[in-house]
């Protein structure tokens, strides 16, 4: 994908969220670097297939305090697949949402899917063992 595309497509994300897109340089790393308040900060690098560069993203922040929150984001470019920077982008923002004062979204959607579910009482079941002769 063309880094302005890539561009455009982060400007677009961040019109639907507290970060902002501070800083795109497509000439050394094709690099997007992203910040909001208290202080969060993380970069992207985007793949570069037509020149040779890396083929996939890669997610990082230069801040200790935010790198933790970074690893949702970094497991899921690393599983199998290739992943759109919109993809990317929404993980890294579920990621730092308690950073953001925002409630984790994870979490309402499974209390809410077992709010209304009985728990049925646990059966005793019998040990099963391997004897020892």
């Amino acid at each position: 994908m063309e880094f302005k595309q890539l561009v455009d497509t982060a400007e677009k994300w961040c019109s639907g969220n507290p970060f902002d897109l501070i800083f795109a340089e497509e000439i050394d790393e094709r690099r997007l670097d992203f910040y909001a308040e208290p202080g969060i900060s993380f970069y992207v690098l985007c793949p570069d297939n037509m020149n040779g560069g890396t083929d996939n993203f890669h997610v990082w922040s230069e801040s200790e305090d935010c790198l933790p929150f970074l690893q949702l984001a970094q497991d899921y470019i690393s599983s199998c697949g290739k992943k759109t920077l919109l993809e990317i982008l929404d993980k890294v923002f579920r990621s730092f949402r308690p950073l953001l004062g925002l409630p984790d979204i994870d979490d309402d959607t499974f209390e809410e899917y077992h709010a209304d579910v009985e728990e049925e009482p646990e059966t005793d079941h019998q040990q099963m063992g391997v004897s020892q002769q």
